[in-house]
């Protein structure tokens, strides 16, 4: 029972001691962040946004929207479109997590671009 005090009683001074030494290391730790921080180029969020398009799906897929789904050309070989839908679908199929909704538009956009051609 004695021992057990004493380990408990090493611990918290050894808490204790840990806590003082990064209080008093503070500052200069904290000059080292920001000098990371600087060292850190500044990303405009408005450069990484706008390769996505905002907005929701046509009441009638268009032949814009399927393209813009599968990251094709519209004007692109049924090969591409193959291979951009089993690229797609390999990321958003429902068996790994995906939505069934999105993956149904995913397989509406390949099928009215094939169609097209």
């Amino acid at each position: 029972m004695a021992s057990s005090l004493i380990l408990a009683g090493m611990g918290l001074a050894a808490v204790g001691f840990a806590g003082r030494y990064i209080t008093r290391n503070m500052p200069a730790m904290s000059s080292k962040l920001n000098e990371a921080m600087k060292a850190i180029p500044n990303i405009d969020p408005k450069t990484y946004s706008n390769r996505y398009y905002k907005g929701g799906f046509e009441p009638k897929m268009s032949k814009r929207e399927a393209s813009l789904i599968l990251g094709v050309s519209p004007t692109s070989s049924k090969s591409k479109v193959k291979e951009a839908h089993k690229r797609i679908m390999s990321l958003n199929h429902p068996d790994r997590g995906g939505s069934p909704y999105i993956a149904a538009k995913i397989n509406e956009a390949k099928d009215y671009l094939d169609s097209n051609k």
